[in-house]
């Protein structure tokens, strides 16, 4: 009997949940959920004679060990910055580990001791990166494979509100971790267009968007999305003029955001004065960015209001995270949107083609969202390939090769993931 680990419950774990219970119920598997908050997690409704919650300190090298001991696989939905902890007991304990995470220097450095143990651990297997990865590379595959060369590559993401449900006027609501709301964009960006590498500091990112028409909804802003320089020979395209990672959202929010940016308060570092008392006080230098366009947007985040600032909180960060926290909350029956879109320019047999792949997918409402869905679903569909002998692969990988791609998309697309493509 196969039992599955999952560490990390929050908001975009819901679905990945349901798809393992449904999974391992008919299986005769079981599933552990280990969490710092098994209240929550009562609190969402999950309850299955093969589930298991277990409330664990993962900071904690006993009580991370302890489940790990007993796992066929793991999957980590913890902060990126925690996953490291479970990679290495991982390794030690020889136990295969899934995460939806970009891999980062410090799991990188364990990628020959996994070769050598012959194990298999599959990052970035989520939505962006993950579905990005896998429904791009099908596509680069075919391409080449019938002998076209591609010039340009363009790939949009994001994570917003669906039209239904949109009733404010940054067109935004929260439906993954906050925090990484407020520091979307930070690392600036890095990426090629028109054979020239181009980099964007945070400060001028949200001044350099562009915009894509996504039918039926209308036009969408993008920026950049951190390194893409590094994924151009990840996707073997070192001969493409073009190659950019988006984030999407509508062309207000960008316009507004960039405001917060310049003003320092989206900063991290930032130590706000020990006389700003209220959020008045606290949001003084965006005022030189303030002008009747844009006026009512900051007044709906609460930024001139007399109210006290939250206690304990003296990052600006922090303090504009509480605000996004309390004015972009999904309401119960709020419903949320994914959108993707690929882009590619390419040439074959003396002709000029222009292919887009494009992807919509609805939440249900704000438990079950369309984040947890695209995030969840390709972790819970790889976990049950790989402990079926469906995917055997050792070593660190991501999700860019037929052996991965083919059958996850597959059965994404029988979960209602699935792309449309024009061709012109």
């Amino acid at each position: 009997m196969k039992n599955i680990v999952v560490f990390g419950a929050g908001k975009s774990a819901t679905c990945l949940i349901d798809y393992l219970t449904r999974i391992c119920t008919e299986r005769h598997w079981t599933l552990t959920i280990g969490d710092a908050n098994t209240e929550a997690l009562r609190a969402k409704g999950i309850q299955s004679p093969v589930l298991d919650l277990v409330q664990v300190d993962v900071e904690k090298a006993s009580e991370r060990i302890q489940l790990i001991q007993q796992a066929d696989l793991i999957i980590s939905l913890l902060p990126p910055g925690l996953h490291i902890h479970i990679a290495r007991d991982c390794l030690k304990l020889s136990k295969t580990l899934l995460t939806a995470s970009y891999v980062d220097p410090e799991i990188r450095k364990l990628a020959q001791e996994l070769k050598e143990k012959k194990l298999l651990f599959l990052c970035e297997m989520g939505l962006d990166p993950g579905i990005d990865h896998m429904s791009a590379m099908q596509i680069v595959h075919h391409i080449h494979k019938a002998g076209g060369k591609i010039t340009l590559f363009r790939s949009h993401t994001g994570g917003l509100v669906a039209p239904e449900s949109d009733d404010n006027p940054w067109h935004y609501k929260i439906s993954w971790n906050p925090a990484n709301v407020v520091k979307a964009g930070s690392a600036g960006a890095e990426f090629r267009e028109n054979g020239q590498i181009k980099k964007i500091t945070y400060q001028d990112l949200f001044d350099q968007t562009g915009l894509v028409d996504i039918p039926p909804l209308g036009s969408y802003a993008w920026y950049p999305n951190r390194d893409s320089l590094s994924y151009i020979p990840v996707y073997g395209l070192e001969s493409t003029l073009t190659f950019i990672r988006t984030t999407l959202r509508h062309p207000a929010f960008c316009q507004a955001w960039k405001n917060l940016v310049k003003s320092g308060l989206t900063d991290d570092q930032k130590v706000i004065p020990a006389s700003a008392k209220s959020f008045a006080d606290w949001s003084k230098p965006l005022l030189p960015f303030i002008d009747e366009s844009n006026r009512n947007m900051y007044a709906q985040l609460g930024l001139f209001t007399a109210e006290p600032l939250p206690p304990g909180q003296d990052r600006s960060a922090k303090i504009l995270q509480f605000l996004l926290e309390k004015n972009w909350k999904m309401q119960e029956s709020d419903r949320d949107m994914i959108l993707m879109l690929h882009e590619f320019e390419y040439e074959l047999n003396h002709e000029h083609h222009f292919l887009k792949s494009q992807l919509i997918v609805k939440g249900e409402n704000a438990l079950r969202t369309a984040m947890a869905k695209t995030v969840g679903l390709p972790l819970g569909i790889a976990a049950k390939l790989i402990l079926e002998g469906k995917i055997c692969l050792q070593g660190l990988h991501i999700p860019i090769i037929p052996e991965i791609y083919e059958p996850v998309l597959k059965e994404l697309a029988q979960e209602g993931i699935r792309f449309t493509e024009t061709l012109s």
